[in-house]
């Protein structure tokens, strides 16, 4: 690499720990910026979705009585939201009842009401909310929302992180600065030796010695050659006058030696890099010997570094989310699975109507377990048979059971695309995928949640397969948590 070619060892040193320390920041930084975007984004959505909720609930009776004031009055209510910049109400049969602001252009808001969500679009975040009583549908609430909140908070996190990188390279380079004198001072004082050897040949120089470490025994057996070339010069001067061979045969011999020298001297010059790689033991050093002298920040950035460079990745979004379900606790209680099944079809079913499918529910036995983690695990098989199955002209999916000894197992079965189980090892795994993203959407992290949720309930989870012939996936529950 010409970044480290030609240069000074010293500043070779400086340039590894700030290109380690810069890729680190940036992948840091990147991951981080990453997941708050997700994580804001889905938290807007949730928290317009819940606004959306108080507000249709108050408006039942106003569209019931078909009183405009009152629907008005309520509205006027989001005054209390700066970023609201529009909303409405639409009776029953789809007619605008009610606006926010009142001043609104009737060319700004939809001509009448859509599908049930919040979604964004452009700049701005809106949908739809119907306003139930009971299960009757009174109407519809609309709202806008802009998005000057997370501009905002994108704005204060860039000024941090900028902060944080300045402040890290900072103290990355005034570590650098430190750190490679413990490596390049032995060297160099090997190099100097080296060459006023190569250019006085004066056998009698030492090596000055700077430590006992892998350079400490290098420079000793460094001088230890050059003492015994030494000696053997002044052999060869004390018998150069009585014995012409004698002088030869050490002559000879001292050219060997000479030649040793020379290959230990580009040995050193060129070879010696090994110890570039030691900067991490060399930083461990560090934080064990001076950590007194060293305040928590500081301590936290060289724990950075150290940590980045032994892992080289981020935090994911629906990574954060496993690691959180293994750290909760189940709050089980005693539902219907079928009921449950059934709700989960419903939803999963409204963005499926334009195939043909067939859905066969067999009666399922009631379980005791945390309703909210085992709806995800139906959610989730359920998409995914769905999903998995768009390619078929008629999607055929059942759901079904099997009493065994000591728990009950579920299963899904469906007439998908299938898949090879020459790879299953892969069909659980955090991020693995059977198929390409082209193909079908995704993050692979369904099955690896459905996996962590039932292994905490005490099951477990599998599936059988074969490409373009469907796929069955089987979980278990304890029969007695019942």
């Amino acid at each position: 690499m010409t970044l480290f070619r030609d240069i000074p060892i010293q500043i070779k040193l400086m340039r590894v720990i700030f290109l380690v320390s810069g890729i680190m920041l940036f992948v840091t930084c990147s991951s981080f910026f990453a997941y708050e975007f997700y994580t804001f984004r889905q938290t807007t959505i949730q928290k317009l979705s819940t606004l959306g909720e108080i507000i249709s609930t108050n408006s039942t009776a106003a569209l019931a009585f078909q009183n405009n004031e009152d629907a008005q009055e309520i509205l006027t209510a989001l005054k209390a939201e700066p970023h609201i910049v529009a909303a409405c109400l639409y009776d029953k049969d789809g007619h605008l009842f009610s606006q926010y602001p009142s001043i609104l252009p009737l060319h700004a808001l939809p001509v009448k009401p859509e599908t049930k969500g919040f979604q964004f679009v452009n700049s701005y975040l809106e949908g739809f909310q119907p306003v139930m009583q009971g299960s009757k549908q009174l109407g519809t609430l609309y709202l806008k929302s802009d998005l000057g909140a997370m501009y905002e908070r994108f704005k204060l996190y860039g000024i941090i992180t900028a902060l944080v990188v300045a402040a890290s390279l900072l103290l990355a380079y005034l570590l650098s600065q430190i750190l490679q004198k413990s490596i390049s001072s032995p060297i160099l004082a090997l190099a100097e030796t080296a060459k006023a050897i190569s250019d006085n040949g004066d056998y009698s120089v030492r090596a000055i010695k700077l430590g006992n470490d892998e350079l400490g025994s290098l420079t000793d057996a460094f001088n230890l050659m050059l003492v015994q070339i030494h000696n053997q010069n002044q052999t060869l001067s004390e018998f150069n006058q009585t014995l012409e061979q004698k002088v030869k045969d050490r002559t000879i011999e001292l050219e060997t030696v000479n030649k040793e020298l020379d290959s230990f001297s580009y040995s050193i010059s060129h070879d010696l890099r090994a110890p570039i790689r030691a900067i991490n033991n060399y930083i461990n050093i560090l934080l064990e010997d001076y950590t007194g002298q060293l305040d928590d920040e500081a301590k936290r950035l060289i724990n950075i570094v150290i940590s980045n460079s032994q892992k080289m990745g981020t935090l994911i979004d629906d990574l954060l989310s496993f690691a959180k379900l293994g750290r909760k606790d189940l709050t089980k209680t005693s539902f219907s699975m079928k009921l449950l099944v059934e709700s989960v079809w419903e939803d999963a079913y409204r963005l499926e109507q334009n195939r043909t499918i067939e859905f066969i529910l067999d009666e399922l036995p009631d379980t005791y377990a945390e309703k909210a983690t085992i709806q995800q695990v139906w959610i989730n098989l359920i998409s995914n048979a769905l999903k998995y199955s768009r390619k078929q002209e008629k999607t055929v999916i059942q759901i079904s059971w099997e009493d065994q000894d000591k728990e009950i197992i579920y299963f899904i079965k469906d007439n998908g695309i299938g898949f090879d189980m020459q790879y299953y090892d892969k069909l659980f795994g955090v991020f693995q995928r059977l198929h390409s993203p082209q193909e079908f959407e995704g993050t692979g992290v369904g099955l690896a949640i459905v996996q962590r949720i039932i292994e905490k309930h005490g099951g477990k989870i599998w599936a059988t397969s074969k490409p373009n012939e469907g796929s069955t996936f089987y979980f278990s529950l304890p029969k007695k948590s019942l």
